[in-house]
Formats: structure tokens, C-alpha cells, sequence
């Protein structure tokens, strides 16, 4: 039985409606869950919300709400999303419930047993927006004088009393975790930004706040309330029932992987591993740090007013074809760019005229040539075994690509195999075999169905709905569409003996037009 697999995304910050970078990283999670279902393995997939914290409770307070009252509404934005986008996650967790409070208390009493909590008063400068300590060292100087962090957020002097946790006391482990560990954190180019940050030197952490109610009680205070990344970062071992070390945290942690933006690199790969190594828990397999989805080349942002609803580019152009377009067109870990030209062009001539044609093209003329009989026993030749060599490889090499979160250089294997076999289309002419050899057709319809049903379970991760949609019309049961199924030699009798017959096909990729707005 292979072994389970547990991937999350960090949880939102639900202080704004979802834009296109939530909906990249909830996608991407997707298809990574679906890829390993499809691998045979037992997958455990958790999103949420990060609904604590300053940024929260200020912006509450702008609109004349509580802070729970913002959360809720908030995070169900989020929730609509995921929704939307066919995004299978087994647990959306928000930091509101009460096994997370459970869980982030059960981790501080961990750490405060391990002598790693001090109770000191904090001068510093702080981000409310990134909700990040940052050094006078880290800062820029802005248009107007302000002092700007790396994200190039403000910051204001905070002195208050709190707690601390011995960051420092763990600089040299986590030089050796990156060193020894390389997969720990990749891309390597994330490694080695924070291998210069640790190495630089680490101060103890400030870890709770006085200045506002709105978060996690510290045990045993009733000023006190944990600072906001203590609770957010708890949440992957909340959604496994932590402190509870049975059920799902025995099956499930370490998590395989934490799926992360690069701006957040540092709460994942230097305070989580510290807390959890205090906490005397395993260590995440890997976080992997993605890159930004920038809007024609243009990080998004409500002062550019170029922030895309992501659920209305979904509606625009299909969930399917935005799914596909942002793991084909973006080298996953760099930052991509998109829009709704690059949707059209790219989901019509792969989607549309390449896959979805040949499908439409091999199931139409299986129906008006064969009465959508299937007739398996056809002596095959040498360009029908040559064609299924090369969707064999092209499907494993989606496999191996989808294994490294390599998803374009594995969906570019995937269509190289759809292209396969559409120029065996061109160059085998069923049309006109139906005049001069029935039984040839007959062959090369055949082998076609055989390898449109092999791309369709390939894809099934990156483009579900339209995969099982299309799998549907092959006669292909819920059943038997994992890659194990691709190797099964008995699937033609087991598809005979149900004497399935091709109907009139339905094509699952239609074109794409632009919006008169887009297109003007």
C-alpha cells in the first residue's frame, strides 16, 4: 500500500476578497492532491484562513464590524473560491475554531516545557500588513520619509511587554537542516536566501501581543494573545487533531509538503521548523516557496486597479481551461504572468483545436463509421505500436515531471503526445480508409480510442471535470481512471464485456473567445 500524503497550503489572510494569487496556489495544491489520489496514495489536503491578528482587527474596525463578525464573512469568500475552482481539499480550517485555539495552546505549552518562552518587553519595529517583526537593518526609506520592510509595507515602532521564544538558540540547527536537507526547502533559490538570513544571525522572537485581544490566549494570561504566525503555522497540525498524536497525526505528519508563496519563505523555513523542533516534532518533508502571478507582467494591487476576481475569470473563460493554463503556462517556482489574451490563445490551440479535437474527431467517426461499435480485434502495424510508445511516454513523463512540481515541462510531454496523435490522424486518413480499406480504419480508430482514453486519465488532475466528462463518453467506469489503470492489459475486455457503444460525442473543450472588453 503506498504511503499517505499530506499537503497544505498556507491558510489566506481573509482581509480582502480573494485575488488570482489565492486562486494559483489553492490550484496548484489541487492538482498536486489529485496527481497523488491518482497515484494510488491516501492524500490528506487542508486550505483555510489566517483570521487573527492586528491587520484583522484594524480593518474591523474601519467598517463598523467585530472581528469576528469581518472573519466569518471573509473567510466565506475564500470558501466560495475553492468551491468555485474544484479545489478537493479534505479540510478548509479557520483559526477561529476551537480545536485550532486547542492545538496552538498545546504547542506553546510544548515550547514553554522546553524552556523556549521568556517573558521580556518588545521595542522593534512591526508591520501590521505583513504582520512581521523586521530589523532597522531590513528597512527602506519610502517617498515621504516612512520606513518601508522588504515587502515594502510600513512599519511602525512597537514597544509593548511580551513574550519571546530562543529563535537563536536554534540558528545552528536550521543551517543544518538547509545544508543537510536540501529538499527541505526548494526552489534552491529560496535555500539559499534564507541560508544568508540565518546565517546573519537570529534574535530571539517576539511571540505574543498586549496591544489588542483579537487572537490565540496565551495559557495561563489574560493579557497576553499569541502573535498571529504561532497560530497560523499551527493550523497544518490543528486539521490533524494535534495534541492528539493518534488518528491522523500518526497517519499523516510530517506533512509532505507545504505549498507556500515566496514572500512567506520565512515564517515556514525559519519559525516553523524552530517551533516544531522546540515543540519535539517532526519537521515538514518540504515547503516549497511558488512564485507571484503577475497580471500582464504587473504585480496586482487595488492601487493599480488591476486586482482579477478569480471566479470571474473562471466563469469567463471555464475552470478547466484556467486550471490548465496556470500550470502550462508558469515554470512553477518562478513568477508567471497572464491574461485574457494568453488564456485564449493558449486554452484554443492545446485545449480546443489539439486535445478537444481529436477526441470530438476519434469518437465521431467511431460513431458514424462503426455505429460507435468497438471492434478491438483489428491487426495492428507499425505506425499504430509507434504511436502508443509515444503517448506511453509522454504520459510517464507527465507523471515524473508532476512528481517534481515540474507541471509545464509535464503537461509540454503531454501535449507532444497529443500532437503524436493528431499528425497520425493526418497521415492514417480514416476517411479515406473507409472508402479503401474498412478494415485498416477500423485499426486506426481503435488506436486512437486507446490513446485519447490514456491522455484523458493523464490530464485528469490538471483538468478533472473535462477529463471525466470525456472518460465518460469512453465508456471508461469512475473506477478505472488512476494511472495504475493505464497499465492494466485487461481494461479492452473488461470495456467489452460491458458491450458499450459509442453515442453521438459531446465535445468538453469548446473555444474561447475574448470579452469585447478584453478584445477591444
Amino acid at each position: 500500500m503506498s504511503k499517505p500524503y499530506y499537503i497544505t497550503t498556507a491558510i489566506s489572510y481573509p482581509n480582502g476578497k480573494p485575488h488570482i494569487g489565492h486562486a494559483y496556489e489553492a490550484i496548484a495544491a489541487d492538482v498536486i492532491a489529485r496527481f497523488q489520489r491518482a497515484q494510488g496514495r491516501i492524500v490528506r489536503f487542508q486550505t483555510g484562513t489566517d483570521e487573527h491578528g492586528l491587520k484583522m482587527a484594524r480593518k474591523a474596525e474601519e467598517q463598523g464590524k467585530t472581528a469576528r463578525e469581518l472573519a466569518d464573512e471573509m473567510s466565506g469568500y475564500f470558501q466560495q473560491m475553492c468551491s468555485a475552482l474544484n479545489v478537493s481539499h479534505d479540510r478548509f480550517i479557520r483559526t477561529v475554531e476551537d480545536d485550532h485555539h486547542r492545538a496552538s495552546q498545546a504547542i506553546w505549552q510544548a515550547m514553554e516545557a522546553n524552556d523556549d518562552l521568556y517573558l521580556d518587553r518588545y521595542e522593534g519595529w512591526y508591520s501590521v500588513r505583513d504582520e512581521a517583526y523586521y530589523d532597522e537593518k531590513e528597512l527602506t526609506e519610502g517617498e515621504g520619509g516612512e520606513k518601508l520592510s522588504p515587502q515594502g509595507t510600513p512599519v511602525e515602532w512597537t514597544v509593548e511587554e511580551s513574550w519571546f521564544f530562543r529563535l537563536s538558540k536554534y540558528q545552528d540547527a536550521l543551517l543544518d537542516l538547509y545544508q543537510n536537507t536540501p529538499e527541505f526547502l526548494q526552489p534552491d533559490s529560496r535555500r539559499n536566501e534564507m541560508i544568508a538570513f540565518v546565517s546573519g544571525g537570529l534574535k530571539d522572537l517576539s511571540v505574543s501581543r498586549t496591544s489588542f485581544d483579537w487572537g490565540v490566549k496565551v495559557p495561563r494570561s489574560d493579557s497576553h494573545v499569541m502573535y498571529v504566525w504561532v497560530d497560523a503555522l499551527t493550523n497544518y497540525l490543528t486539521g490533524l487533531g494535534y495534541p492528539d498524536m493518534a488518528g491522523d497525526m500518526e497517519t499523516f505528519w510530517p506533512a509532505d509538503l507545504h505549498l507556500i508563496g515566496k514572500d512567506i519563505v520565512r515564517f515556514h523555513t525559519v519559525y516553523w521548523p524552530a517551533f516544531l523542533m522546540s515543540a519535539k516534532l517532526p519537521l515538514p518533508k518540504q515547503v516549497f516557496g511558488h512564485g507571484f502571478l503577475l497580471n500582464r507582467g504587473q504585480k496586482e494591487s487595488k492601487s493599480l486597479g488591476n486586482v482579477t476576481d478569480p471566479i470571474a475569470l473562471a466563469e469567463a473563460y471555464g475552470v478547466d481551461e484556467v486550471r490548465y493554463f496556470l500550470m502550462r503556462e508558469v515554470a512553477f517556482g518562478q513568477d508567471g504572468s497572464y491574461s485574457a489574451e494568453a488564456i485564449v490563445n493558449r486554452c484554443n490551440a492545446e485545449l480546443a483545436n489539439s486535445f478537444g479535437n481529436l477526441a470530438q474527431r476519434t469518437l465521431s467517426m467511431i460513431f458514424k463509421n462503426m455505429d460507435g461499435a468497438l471492434d478491438f480485434k483489428c491487426e495492428a502495424n507499425p505506425a499504430d505500436a509507434a504511436l502508443a510508445a509515444t503517448v506511453t511516454d509522454g504520459c510517464d513523463a507527465l507523471q515524473k515531471s508532476f512528481e517534481n512540481l515540474a507541471f509545464s515541462d509535464g503537461l509540454d510531454a503531454w501535449m507532444k503526445a497529443v500532437f503524436a496523435c493528431n499528425q497520425y490522424v493526418d497521415e492514417q486518413a480514416p476517411w479515406t480508409l473507409r472508402k479503401t480499406d474498412p478494415e485498416r480504419m477500423k485499426a486506426v480508430l481503435m488506436t486512437l480510442f486507446k490513446q485519447v482514453r490514456a491522455l484523458a486519465i493523464a490530464v485528469r488532475p490538471v483538468v478533472p471535470t473535462a477529463a471525466d466528462k470525456l472518460l465518460e463518453q469512453l465508456g471508461i467506469a469512475p473506477d478505472a481512471r488512476v494511472y495504475a489503470d493505464l497499465a492494466d492489459e485487461q481494461w479492452l475486455a473488461k470495456l467489452e464485456e460491458t458491450g458499450f457503444v459509442v453515442e453521438k460525442p459531446t465535445g468538453v473543450f469548446p473555444r474561447l473567445d475574448l470579452p469585447e472588453t478584453e478584445a477591444a
